[in-house]
């Protein structure tokens, strides 16, 4: 293994009865960065956050952590990391600072030893260091977790979903607080069903189905998107969608917030023929521009050629 390398996979696989979750995996990501793995629901993402953490048992292949094998050195590779699972998974009767305690005690630490870690971060609820986690706030519970999975210094912090169900300003807290981590060298991997969070990492992977689409970093994943990408608004945007989808120059078009977008077939389409095509079909206050692609757009894009 590459000793720069904090995580490596190699052919992952990992099935469900018939469902393949990992389908022959691999990749290495190197010690200190903030990697994130991007995809929707059944990509493939807890599956493989499982298996780093010694929770699961891959069906083929083998990964490790900083040299260590996740299936032979299970014990070693639980001291070295920290793991925040999608779902609020600490003791809702123990308070704040009962919780903290616990974890803290597991590792044969103490809250005082690593407190420099978890500052920043526990500044935001130790006013509510004797109030039971299951009455916390979703984004308190969320800085909650945190605390426990750093509690005893890891080397490697693991953190499914960390921010789904969360408010917005709270999620912005939460990733500010791991840049504020990685400076401590600790690498970082996070999953997340939310395009606009992958900006934020050094490098993310874009999943689907238990396969890896592409990886790079966010700035060169919209530097590969070479397709010409439009946006349309209009007074009747329920029958937009499958209009522009049924127009002979449209490749691919996708719902995206308050408007729609498409590819042409070619790099450009003749703007006054849609306009017409639409009016005919009773659409008014059409609005029509290009726009720049995010990696929202790249993901929608190879997911939809790739099948």
């Amino acid at each position: 293994m590459n000793s720069e390398m904090a995580v490596c996979a190699n052919a992952l696989s990992k099935f469900y009865q018939d469902k393949k979750a990992l389908d022959s995996l691999s990749f290495e990501i190197e010690m200190g960065s903030l990697f994130g793995f991007i995809g929707p629901d059944g990509a493939g993402k807890t599956s493989l956050f499982r298996i780093l953490n010694s929770l699961l048992i891959p069906d083929g292949g083998t990964a490790s952590i900083l040299g260590f094998d996740t299936v032979k050195d299970y014990k070693q590779i639980r001291r070295i990391i920290g793991y925040m699972p999608g779902r609020f998974s600490l003791y809702q009767d123990l308070t704040v600072e009962e919780n903290l305690k616990f974890f803290a005690g597991i590792f044969k630490t103490t809250i005082k030893e690593n407190y420099h870690l978890i500052e920043d971060i526990y500044r935001h609820i130790e006013p509510f260091k004797n109030r039971k986690a299951g009455k916390l706030s979703g984004g308190m519970k969320q800085k909650l977790a945190l605390s426990c999975a750093l509690i005893h210094k890891p080397e490697v912090l693991i953190l499914d979903e960390p921010t789904t169900g969360v408010d917005a300003v709270s999620r912005g807290e939460f990733w500010e607080m791991l840049q504020k981590l990685k400076t401590q060298n600790i690498t970082i991997l996070v999953s997340t069903p939310y395009m606009d969070e992958a900006s934020l990492c050094d490098e993310v992977a874009l999943m689907q189905e238990g396969k890896i689409m592409q990886r790079a970093t966010p700035e060169r994943i919209i530097e590969a998107f070479n397709e010409t990408l439009w946006s349309v608004q209009s007074d009747k945007m329920f029958e937009l969608l499958s209009h522009l989808s049924s127009f002979p120059e449209i490749r691919l078009v996708y719902r995206s917030g308050d408007h729609i977008c498409f590819i042409p077939r070619k790099q450009s389409v003749e703007e006054k023929n849609l306009l017409a095509y639409l009016e005919n079909l009773g659409h008014q206050s059409v609005k029509l521009k290009q726009i720049k692609p995010t990696i929202e757009d790249s993901f929608i894009y190879q997911m939809q050629t790739q099948n």
